[in-house]
C-alpha cells in the first residue's frame, strides 16, 4: 500500500508557530526515511490557536530544503482565494526547488466571514462548481503551458525545473468535489476525517463522471487517494487513548470551543472515560471519523478502507497533542503496513 501524510503543523501546548513549523519539519524527514511515498502540508485561516499552517507554499519551500526525495504537496491550496496563475507560479516556483516531486493539491473551503473578507474572497458565487472547475483548468494549463497560441494567456511562463511538472489533485470532501475530478479526468483526493459519511458516495461519483482527462497531467483511468485520521500505537488499547483528543476535538468544535489541544489526560475526563478501541474489523456501514490501532490493526483497517471504496493509496492526518506520540505513530504505522525505509 502507497501511504502518505498530510500535516496541519499544530501548535504544541504553550508553543508558538516556530515549534510547529519546526515539528513539521521533523516529520517530514522521518516520513521521508521512513519510506512514506507524499508528505503533503494544508492551509486553513482563523485557526492560529491551534493550527500554524496557513501558507503552505511557504513551508513546502522550506521542506523542498530538508528534504531529497519524499513527494511534497498542498493538501490543498484553495483556489477560491486566489488567481489561478499565481498558483501556478508558487507550483513552478517549488517544482524549481524540489524538482520533479511536487504535488498540486488544489481545493477550496469558506473560512469564517471575518478570514473571507480578509483575504478578499467572495463566499457567494452564483455557481461555485464551475468557478472552481474554471480555476483547476486554469492552473493546469498555466503549469504546463497548454494554453493554444491564441490564448491572451499563451505568453505567459512560470519557472521551470525541467523535470517532472508538478501532478494536480482535486481535493475535497463531498461528492461535488469528486464528480468534479471526474469530469477533469485528474488525480482525486478525498477528506474522510472531515466527512467520512461521504466517502463511498464520493468515489462512486469519481468513478460516474470519470473522464480520460484532455487536460495536460491528467490521468486516463481513475486514481484516488483516501486521508484518513488515524494513529498508532503498540497496542489497539494504548492507541484508544490516544485518539481520546480526536474524538474530544471533533465535539469541541461543534461546541464552537477553539484553543490549543489539551492533554490525553484532560481529554479522557471530558469524554468521561477512554474511547473503546477501533474494532480490527469494521462493520460494512461504519466509517468512523478517526480510527485507532497497534500497527497490524491500523495497517489492517487502512487495508479495508480502501478497499471499500477502491482508493489506490491512503494519507494520514492525526490529532495529537505530543509530538513525539506523532512521530512515534508513524513510526509504528510504517512497519505495520511494511513501508521500505529509504537509507
Amino acid at each position: 500500500m502507497d501511504l502518505s501524510v498530510v500535516d496541519l503543523s499544530p501548535i504544541p501546548d504553550g508553543g508558538t508557530a516556530s515549534d510547529a513549523y519546526a515539528n513539521t519539519v521533523e516529520t517530514a524527514r522521518q516520513a521521508e526515511r521512513l519510506g512514506y511515498s507524499r508528505f503533503w502540508v494544508a492551509e486553513h485561516h482563523g485557526l492560529t490557536e491551534t493550527l500554524a499552517g496557513t501558507t503552505p507554499e511557504v513551508l513546502l519551500g522550506r521542506l523542498a530544503a530538508e528534504t531529497d526525495s519524499i513527494r511534497l504537496g498542498s493538501g490543498a491550496i484553495l483556489l477560491n482565494h486566489y488567481s489561478p496563475f499565481k498558483i501556478a507560479e508558487v507550483f513552478g516556483a517549488l517544482d524549481g526547488l524540489a524538482p520533479g516531486r511536487i504535488d498540486a493539491g488544489l481545493g477550496r473551503a469558506n473560512g469564517s466571514p471575518a478570514s473571507d473578507r480578509a483575504l478578499g474572497t467572495d463566499r457567494y458565487v452564483e455557481n461555485p462548481d464551475a468557478d472552481h472547475a474554471e480555476k483547476v483548468e486554469a492552473v493546469v494549463n498555466h503549469l504546463y503551458d497548454a494554453y493554444p497560441d491564441e490564448h491572451a494567456y499563451s505568453d505567459l511562463g512560470i519557472p521551470r525545473s525541467g523535470a517532472e511538472t508538478p501532478i494536480p489533485w482535486v481535493l475535497g470532501s463531498s461528492p461535488s468535489s469528486a464528480e468534479l475530478a471526474g469530469k477533469l479526468g485528474l488525480r482525486y483526493c478525498f477528506a474522510a476525517f472531515i466527512r467520512p459519511q461521504f466517502a463511498e458516495y464520493a468515489f462512486e461519483a469519481y468513478r460516474e463522471h470519470f473522464e480520460p482527462s484532455s487536460l495536460a497531467g491528467g490521468v486516463e483511468e481513475p486514481h484516488g487517494m483516501v486521508a484518513a485520521n488515524a494513529i498508532c500505537a503498540p497496542t489497539d488499547e494504548g492507541a484508544a487513548r490516544l485518539r481520546a483528543i480526536a474524538e474530544a476535538t471533533y465535539k469541541r468544535m461543534r461546541r464552537g470551543v477553539t484553543g490549543t489541544r489539551p492533554s490525553v489526560e484532560k481529554v479522557i475526563d471530558e469524554l468521561g472515560g477512554v474511547p473503546e478501541p477501533t474494532p480490527a474489523t469494521l462493520p460494512d456501514d461504519e466509517w468512523p471519523r478517526a480510527i485507532s490501532g497497534s500497527p497490524e490493526t491500523l495497517a489492517g483497517l487502512l487495508e479495508q478502507l480502501a478497499d471499500r471504496v477502491g482508493a489506490d493509496e491512503m494519507m494520514i492526518q492525526h490529532v495529537v497533542a505530543d509530538h513525539d506520540d506523532a512521530l512515534r505513530s508513524h513510526e509504528l504505522l510504517a512497519e505495520g503496513v511494511e513501508l521500505d525505509p529509504r537509507d
